[in-house]
């Protein structure tokens, strides 16, 4: 079966400035995948995010590399093609992830399936999605609420007055608050932290301490009043076990363990360590989205607005109606390329 890789740059503007502790992004580059056929198409993405290195220089040398694989490729599964591409994309999972998703997406409307019908059955009992409110001042921050009514918000935070922040967001809210402090806390302040937070309502906290501070994160897992999840030290696979002695819960992200299929694997291995599991998203477009909701019946935790906080998406694909998922009519993810 001759199938053929195309890839395309997109631009997506932001509807406020993205601001988490790391840095401030206003217009998020991406990157869309297409593979077909001829009669079917599936689509997959990954963002520029220089955090991450991937830059648009790496994503179009990785993906100008494996594209004449394509070319003779034979009829095979998506797990077996991510075992073919990985080792030629070990230092880019960001292209490897594209790839997975649209063959995962191509594979499933071949099929004629949708794509959660490889590993769930149809089920209503999804998780409800968070919305995420951006550092900023605590008057803009609390105006995002009150434009966004939302059942959960994660609230990023790395500031000098984290605190102040979630105490003036309860006032106007009494949503599910999740923290994100993007690595920017220390273990000490983590507890005392944790035990304020858990007053004010506050579900759980995400990534706390910077990935190397490892005793660190020993003494925040037995003495926080709260969960803690990782993100940023749970990339890939493998980090699954070492996290399991650290954390209570991991994030897993397309983008940072190379696609569906690798997600998967990272799932079973959570559930065998009792690990509670989130799957997040980047400010990525609804071809990205799209593909990562239809790993939500296998979840506890779901942060996927990615495309919500655009001014302008690229596809149409998945809904959220107050956190809930509305997936799309179609096989597949269900994406259409194309301006909402």
């Amino acid at each position: 079966m001759a199938l053929l890789l195309n890839f395309e740059f997109y631009d997506l503007p932001l509807r406020h400035p993205f601001t988490i502790s790391r840095y401030t992004v206003a217009v998020q580059k991406t990157v869309v995948v297409c593979i077909s056929d001829g009669n079917d198409s599936g689509y997959g993405e990954a963002t520029v995010n220089p955090y991450y290195n991937s830059t648009v220089e790496k994503l179009t040398q990785s993906l100008s590399n494996v594209k004449p694989i394509f070319s003779s490729l034979s009829d095979m599964h998506p797990k077996e093609l991510w075992n073919l591409l990985s080792p030629t994309l070990k230092d880019d999972y960001f292209a490897l992830c594209a790839i997975d998703l649209a063959y995962w997406d191509f594979y499933a409307r071949k099929n004629k399936k949708t794509l959660r019908e490889y590993w769930s059955e149809e089920s209503s009992n999804t998780p409800l999605t968070s919305f995420t409110i951006g550092i900023d001042s605590i008057a803009v921050m609390q105006q995002k609420i009150i434009e966004k009514p939302w059942p959960i918000y994660k609230i990023k935070l790395g500031t000098n007055e984290d605190i102040k922040i979630v105490e003036s967001l309860r006032k106007i809210t009494d949503a599910v608050f999740r923290i994100d402090a993007n690595c920017a806390w220390n273990a000490d302040q983590t507890i005392a932290n944790s035990i304020v937070l858990k007053e004010l309502d506050v579900e759980f906290i995400e990534q706390p301490l910077h990935v190397n501070d490892i005793d660190g994160m020993k003494k925040v897992k037995s003495k926080s009043v709260l969960p803690i999840i990782a993100d940023e030290s749970c990339q890939r696979e493998e980090d699954v076990l070492s996290c399991s002695a650290l954390f209570h819960g991991i994030n897993i992200k397309l983008m940072k363990c190379g696609g569906i299929s690798p997600a998967l694997r990272m799932i079973e291995k959570a559930r065998e360590n009792k690990l509670l599991i989130m799957a997040g998203c980047m400010t990525e477009s609804s071809v990205g989205i799209s593909g990562l909701v239809q790993l939500a019946p296998l979840l506890d935790y779901l942060d996927a607005d990615g495309a919500l906080l655009l001014s302008r998406d690229i596809a149409e694909g998945v809904h959220f109606d107050f956190g809930k998922i509305e997936y799309p009519k179609g096989f597949g993810s269900g994406i259409e390329l194309g301006s909402k």
